[in-house]
């Protein structure tokens, strides 16, 4: 199972349709995979387990999401000013 999703993660191309965003605009989309990829690391960091499937969220935002938008959430994380709980 761990090797199955080692591969699809370093097969991954770009992000694939998620229903729960079917429209053209994917901002909640991008901000959604960044939430996921912050909390999965988290998780599965506290449960002392290898984080890696968290990457699979990780490349998905980061092929979505302007940089500008990744900065300034990661800035907003540090600084304690995020508006979401991870």
């Amino acid at each position: 199972m761990a090797e199955d999703i080692r591969t699809k993660i370093e097969n991954y191309k770009t992000a694939p349709f998620d229903a729960r965003f079917p429209n053209q605009n994917q901002t909640r989309h991008c901000f959604q995979n960044y939430l996921d990829f912050h909390r999965c690391e988290k998780s599965l960091t506290a449960k002392g387990q290898d984080p890696h499937p968290c990457q699979w969220y990780f490349r998905v935002f980061s092929s979505m999401c302007p940089n500008s938008w990744v900065e300034k959430w990661d800035e907003q994380r540090e600084a304690g000013t995020f508006p979401c709980k991870i």
